[in-house]
């Protein structure tokens, strides 16, 4: 692509309509006086007209057959006519509608619109037929017609090599409806892995788009993907090169550039929508940890210093100054419980690669460890109050369900905190933990609350924990058995 993306994604044209910051909600039809259809024209039980239906996919083709350039002449992008804008923006809105949906298939109208696209030399004709699909193949009978095209599928999995961020969007949201479905997955999955230049293109977007809402759908596309197949999340790691700019030794630079790392574009995606997107974020956060989950995706995030620790201080930083804040509330806790587990596991897998470092560098952590005891103590608010909750008959029957979900989520954050704590305390010197005693980062309740959730199951870590706290400042140590006589059998 041969295209500023950054600027590209940024570019509002006056005569495009912008896009509802809602995905999922289409342009709505501009209000209409029409007269009402003649007995037996509507479609189904709506108010929809047949006629006008075939009237203006009619106008369509006819509209894109004027579009193509003669023989031995340019090709050039052109505007959409106003009028024709208009109609076939309804026919986006009705789409919503099962059985225009379903009408539009008998219709043929996948093949119509595989036609218009493929011919089609106008951005906003393309996102709208797109678009159109989309909301079709919201519905199982629909969304399985479109899946078996096969010229279709092939065709829709090219536009996201195009530069136009509207018509990237709609198709991204038509791939993930499609991929979403039982029906439809696995025919989906088999496209996507025989076309080698989806995973360029899709790359190229987390890379270089400043498109919030575009590189949430691409985030969610991925999510589900590799969520589907195991198989082709590791091909799509093992496709980046092994160290980001180096080219492999069979090719020259001119020849080819290297496939771009996974977790670079990654990371890229996750600080463009760090601040203004939660939603983004935690999904980028999820594929990476996606990625931790097999020996593939580990050696892709510490296979060279350089790159983890890129990924080490981005996720140290997000933890330390956005998801966990001293004055934040406890229920906090609920809001960043799924952000805050796909990031604890990541860096839980990058650790051992920074602690190879040197353990002078570890005073750096004290914050993160500060952070994660943080955490415990409000997950022990969190449990007290649904468990207070369940006590009550009325909230008990009218919750149970939602708190049994919500006790899961938090369960495997408490979890993966534990762990990742424990590992840390692993490594914890004297000469830190006493900076972090003189400076108040380390406190009684703290300690308490740290040792309680650790105990018994990571009692190594405990025992290592009061041994070098002994060796900084023994009095405090006698306070903490004081309060909690199970660890004098750690000293």
């Amino acid at each position: 692509m041969e295209v500023a993306f950054k600027q590209k994604h940024t570019d509002c044209s006056p005569e495009r309509p912008q896009l509802s910051c809602n995905l999922d909600r289409n342009p709505s039809p501009p209000s209409s006086d029409d007269e009402e259809p003649p007995t037996g024209d509507s479609i189904g039980d709506t108010v929809y007209s047949k006629h006008w239906f075939f009237s203006t996919l009619t106008k369509l083709i006819e509209t894109v057959t004027e579009q193509n350039p003669k023989a031995g002449t340019e090709e050039q992008m052109v505007e959409l006519d106003e009028d024709l804008e208009n109609e076939i923006c309804k026919v986006w809105d009705m789409s919503m509608n099962q059985e225009v949906a379903l009408f539009l298939q008998e219709f043929n109208a996948p093949e119509i619109f595989l036609g218009v696209i493929a011919k089609s030399k106008c951005n906003r004709l393309t996102e709208i037929c797109v678009g159109i699909l989309g909301n079709m193949a919201c519905f199982p009978e629909t969304c399985l017609v479109i899946s078996n095209n096969e010229d279709l599928g092939n065709v829709l999995l090219l536009l996201l090599s195009d530069s136009d961020p509207p018509t990237l969007l709609e198709t991204s949201r038509l791939l993930l409806t499609c991929v979403s479905q039982v029906d439809t997955a696995s025919t989906w999955v088999q496209r996507i892995r025989k076309q080698s230049s989806v995973r360029e293109s899709l790359c190229f977007i987390m890379s270089s788009s400043t498109n919030g809402d575009l590189l949430v759908k691409v985030g969610e596309l991925v999510d589900k993907v590799f969520d589907l197949d195991e198989d082709l999340m590791i091909e799509w790691i093992k496709a980046g090169s092994p160290q980001r700019g180096v080219t492999p030794a069979n090719e020259t630079a001119e020849d080819k550039t290297p496939a771009m790392e996974l977790v670079f574009c990654l990371l890229e995606a996750a600080k463009q929508l760090r601040y203004d997107n939660p939603e983004g974020l935690d999904i980028y956060m999820h594929i990476l940890q996606l990625m931790t989950t097999v020996d593939e995706g580990i050696r892709s995030i510490v296979q060279s210093p350089e790159s983890a620790k890129e990924a080490w201080d981005f996720l140290l930083d997000l933890t330390c100054r956005d998801l966990c804040q001293p004055d934040d509330p406890p229920l906090i806790v609920h809001e960043q419980k799924t952000v805050l587990s796909s990031v604890l596991a990541v860096m839980s897998v990058i650790f051992p690669s920074q602690a190879e470092q040197g353990r002078a560098k570890m005073e750096k952590n004290l914050p993160l460890i500060v952070s994660l005891i943080q955490v415990l103590g409000h997950l022990e608010l969190c449990h007290k109050k649904n468990s207070d909750s369940c006590k009550i008959p009325a909230v008990e029957e009218a919750g149970t369900s939602a708190a049994a979900d919500d006790d899961f989520h938090l369960n495997i954050l408490k979890d993966v905190c534990c762990e990742f704590l424990s590992n840390l305390l692993m490594e914890l010197t004297k000469e830190c933990l006493s900076e972090g005693l003189k400076g108040g980062q380390i406190t009684k309740e703290k300690c308490l609350c740290a040792l309680r959730n650790l105990l018994p199951l990571y009692a190594t870590s405990v025992k290592h924990f009061i041994t070098v706290l002994s060796g900084a400042d023994q009095t405090f140590v006698h306070c903490l058995t004081e309060e909690m006589p199970s660890l004098k059998d750690q000293i």
